[in-house]
């Protein structure tokens, strides 16, 4: 029987045949061909091969691990992973298409989990056998895309150890030192065999023995635990080792076999005396909370809570008993006569089984609780009794081990600084129906709502920040006023987002013109709105202000040099009396604080004791030592490590009342992520640029045409710029107070001409070391970056000038109107490296409008040459007009004159003409006479016209 491992990342939850889970599920190999083999629908086939050791076929599905994306199975030595999503396992008409074959000319012997993704990548490893024994294939899914690599690179895990042959039993990937942990089991000719933990660096190649396991299992002699340091006797049970198990919150190693072994720097060991040797360990589930499940190879479950060193048997056990009595007797549908435990994990920090149950011959899976606090209150209640004898009767009392009566956490801040949770409130609407129930309007518009909210949330990233950094305020930054409008014209939310988006879903739009919220209000108290639909729009918005609930939070996250501060309240119990009127003395209470890398973090615990309260007051601060951590994007690439709290003697024997029944008390851990919190940006904080720049160069000139989304800055004033640091999650706002390198790395004459500059051209852009007459700006500012290549700016820095040398692509800019030159910068700024007040690497790109750019001295001169000439031959094109205006009149009149007489000569000769051709037709006189006459005439009188003419041309004056 093996194990089937399903594995995901902390906060998702996701369907793996019909089971959801978080953290870790194993799925033993029990033959439930129907849920797994037909739910997956594959066409599997058997390859042997003379490297293959697997000589029959078998349909029973051994391994399978599921990553937040993708899911691997192994049915023999075959390896596929499925390319749909999870709630489409089962689709028999699709058969296998779904399905992809890897690694297929390899004989895989077993896969291994990874539970956590890093570098944007999820991982999973596969055990090989027989050509490529002593190798592991490393698989990384990126983006969809599954690719495996063969390590160690250079040589075998054997070639690396110096011994001849050898076998991986099982792999661990440390994400955080980016390393592995092998079980490697050695056979040795002259020897038994024999098992040692081996770490392979994957960036430097090399392979380092880290332990070598006993052959036998150490003798404990009645002890909890023993430290294995070699000089200890043995018992003649040898160790069989199966697997390990790594917690990267507290480093702790867990080598399990038919023993268990724990340590905290995989080199020192702990073997732990309670687990029975005579037993075998199946599978090791983790909460990565401090709590850890065993399952036996004989489905006995068994629990450590990690940090101590006792381990419980919950199944079978007299508590086990207790439980399933009462469960049965309350009729419970979640238990049966005939059960089969199908796996066991961990679900929101409780533990859980998947049964198998038979109940009048009907098989049913079922989801239950394991209540383990529960069941080891009911067996210590069951160990710990005393009967006494009182008078003629009994008396019957328990024996209570726990130091305290009373545990309590005060003065524990506000959650979402530290766990990074951003909520918002978005209220279905109010339904306007006597039933009340919601209709498909309803739900259309309640989905468009919630859709365009986190539209708003996912687009949140303008380089720009608005004066109120939520990303709902352009949503609701007019409270008075409804925009949002469903069907039928009914009004179903608050303003809309300016500037104007597209509709959320079909039957939600928005309204061109805003409708006062009270109208709709008064519409909906009143039961007459029109599509009996009502959403109040101060329903939806963002929760800034969650307030603790006297519980510390499920993860903390640590910035450079922040911390946590809270209290513990914990009242003593009291003496117990013993052989009559005697009492034992008061008993003390004490905490500690165990940290899983001391180097990195650290916690100051300060004691008040309560003389008359019997109680103890303890301050914890949990601080960041401000070296541990590299700078990182914003919640990326963060370090793993926890607090836990212990009080004294509670482990296994302190309990609170809850409405979800009893619970330990007593040992609380705390996953701690150290680097930039999510949650955390850079933003160019235009409003006080605008007004700082305003107040020191005593003036401000915006573009010609404004634009309230990049408003512009004039290139002769200094320019200083001011960023703001925006978490998103707690709503704080507050200025950049570190230091940064500021860079041009595009720019163009027009939005729709910028250009993205090469490495080269960003160097001698900005650099104070260009020589080559490039620079676009320059700074007073003395200080510089290690290499003196960039200025490194701050919030108290002396401005910026901008220069754009000769050879600078903003020098020489041509205006396109008769307003001045005008350059679009696209500008870098990031604080890595140069900034020591934080852990994250802040990097901002956003676009900057400059106008008011200088000519070249050539380029002006050119145009004042031009320019000068035309002034100087418009003006003597006028002097000269103004002298010759005379002559030149009356040169035009008497060239009116002669036209005009022209014309009137035209005119006379026609009317002769008519009129002699009229008189002719009358007389009816002889054609040739008549015509010769005519012509005579018509002679004589011009003649006699132009001698006229010219007679009084030479008597006239001319005037």
């Amino acid at each position: 029987m093996r194990p089937l491992w399903y594995t995901v990342d902390q906060a998702p939850v996701f369907i793996l045949g019909g089971i959801p889970e978080e953290k870790a599920i194993l799925l033993t190999d029990t033959n439930f061909k129907d849920f797994f083999l037909v739910e997956l629908s594959i066409d599997s086939c058997w390859v042997g091969s003379f490297y293959c050791p697997q000589t029959s076929f078998t349909a029973t599905i051994y391994d399978a691990i599921a990553t937040e994306s993708t899911l691997f199975i192994r049915q023999n030595q075959l390896i596929y992973y499925f390319t749909g999503t999870y709630t489409t396992l089962h689709e028999s008409n699709r058969g296998s298409e779904r399905w992809v074959r890897v690694l297929a000319n390899e004989c895989i012997k077993k896969l291994c989990p990874v539970h956590f993704h890093s570098n944007g990548s999820e991982y999973v490893m596969a055990l090989t056998t027989g050509k490529h024994e002593g190798y592991v294939h490393f698989g990384t899914i990126t983006d969809g895309r599954v690719s495996f690599e063969l390590l160690p690179r250079q040589r075998s895990v054997c070639n690396g150890i110096l011994v001849v042959n050898c076998s991986i039993t099982w792999a661990v990937f440390i994400a955080g030192d980016y390393n592995l942990l092998l079980l490697v089991e050695i056979e040795d000719p002259s020897t038994r065999k024999y098992f040692q933990v081996v770490s392979y660096d994957l960036v430097s190649d090399y392979l380092v023995v880290l332990y070598t396991i006993p052959e036998f299992i150490p003798d404990a002699r009645g002890l909890e635990f023993l430290m294995v340091l070699g000089t200890e006797s043995y018992t003649n049970f040898p160790m069989v080792p199966k697997g390990m198990s790594y917690n990267p919150y507290n480093n702790l190693l867990f080598i399990w076999g038919n023993f268990l072994l724990q340590s905290y720097n995989s080199e020192d060991f702990i073997y732990l005396a309670d687990f029975p040797k005579e037993l075998s360990i199946k599978y090791l589930v983790n909460s990565f909370y401090g709590d850890t499940a065993i399952v036996t190879e004989t489905e006995e479950i068994w629990y450590l809570l990690e940090g101590s060193y006792q381990v419980y048997k919950l199944f079978p056990s007299k508590g086990w008993e207790v439980h399933v009595s009462l469960q049965v007797m309350q009729q419970s549908s979640l238990y049966a006569p005939n059960e089969t435990m199908v796996t066991l994990f961990y679900e929101d920090h409780r533990l859980y089984q998947l049964v198998y149950l038979i109940d009048n011959q009907q098989g049913r899976l079922v989801k239950r609780l394991v209540p383990v606090g529960q069941l080891l209150m009911y067996q210590q209640v069951s160990n710990d009794y005393l009967l006494e004898r009182q008078g003629s009767h009994l008396t019957l009392s328990f024996t209570n081990f726990c130091p305290f009566t009373v545990m309590r956490l005060r003065d524990l801040p506000n959650p979402q600084i530290y766990t990074r949770q951003e909520r918002y409130r978005a209220q279905p609407p109010r339904v306007l129906e006597p039933g009340g129930f919601h209709s498909d309007n309803s739900l259309a518009v309640y989905q468009g709502l919630v859709y365009y909210l986190l539209w708003l949330h996912s687009k949140y990233d303008k380089p720009y920040a608005d004066p109120v950094h939520d990303p709902t305020w352009r949503w609701w930054k007019n409270k008075k006023q409804d925009q949002v409008r469903g069907e039928g014209g009914e009004s179903v939310g608050g303003p809309s987002p300016d500037p104007p988006s597209p509709s959320p879903c079909p039957g939600t739009v928005f309204a061109p013109h805003p409708v006062p919220q009270d109208y709709y209000f008064y519409l909906a108290s009143n039961w007459r709105s029109a599509g009996s639909v009502h959403v109040d729009m101060a329903s939806y918005e963002k929760i800034y202000d969650l307030k603790a609930e006297n519980e510390l939070p499920e993860r903390i996250f640590l910035d450079k040099g922040t911390s946590y501060r809270f209290s513990v309240f914990l009242t003593a119990r009291e003496p117990e009396p013993l052989h009559g009127p005697s009492f034992q003395v008061q008993s003390k209470v004490g905490l500690a604080v165990v940290l899983a890398d001391p180097e990195c973090i650290e916690a100051v615990v300060k004691e008040k004791v309560l003389v008359n309260r019997n109680s103890v007051l303890f301050w914890v601060t949990l601080s960041d030592k401000r070296f541990c951590f590299d700078q990182g994007i914003s919640g990326h690439h963060l370090m793993k490590t926890s607090m836990l709290l212990k009080v004294a003697g509670s482990s296994g024997h302190c309990f609170q009342n809850t409405h979800q029944g009893p619970r330990m008390q007593g040992n609380l851990m705390v996953p701690v992520l150290i680097g930039c919190p999510p949650g955390k940006r850079l933003a160019f904080d235009i409003t006080y640029t605008l007004e700082y720049n305003r107040l020191q160069n005593k003036h401000y000139f915006d573009c010609v045409h404004v634009d309230p989304e990049m408003p512009c800055f004039l290139f002769r004033d200094i320019f200083y710029p001011f960023f703001l640091i925006q978490d998103l999650v707690t709503g704080d706002s507050g200025s950049f107070q570190g230091s940064y390198v500021l860079k041009v790395v595009g720019g163009g004459p027009t939005q729709d001409t910028i250009k993205e500059y090469s490495e080269e051209d960003i160097y001698r852009f900005n650099s104070p070391l260009d020589k080559t007459g490039s620079l676009i700006w320059t700074t007073r500012n003395t200080t510089t970056t290690e290499d003196s290549a960039f200025n490194i700016l701050s919030h108290s820095s002396l401005g910026i000038e901008w220069l754009c040398m000769e050879n600078s692509p903003c020098h020489d800019t041509i205006p396109h109107s008769i307003f001045a030159s005008e350059f679009f910068f696209k500008v870098l700024v990031s604080n890595r490296g140069v900034d020591k007040s934080t852990y994250c690497d802040y990097q901002l790109t956003f676009q900057l409008h400059i106008h008011g750019l200088p000519l070249s001295a050539r380029r002006a001169f050119l145009i004042l040459t031009v320019s000068a000439s035309l002034f100087v031959g418009l003006v003597i094109l006028y002097v000269i007009s103004c002298l010759l205006s005379p002559y030149v009149v009356k040169v035009c009149n008497v060239l009116c004159w002669k036209i005009n007489n022209i014309i009137a000569w035209e005119s006379y000769i026609y009317s002769i003409a008519s009129d002699t051709r009229a008189f002719s037709n009358t007389s009816g006189t002889k054609s040739g006479e008549s015509s010769g006459g005519i012509s005579r005439v018509v002679s004589m009188v011009a003649g006699e016209n132009k001698t006229d003419t010219k007679e009084t041309l030479r008597k006239k004056p001319i005037s």
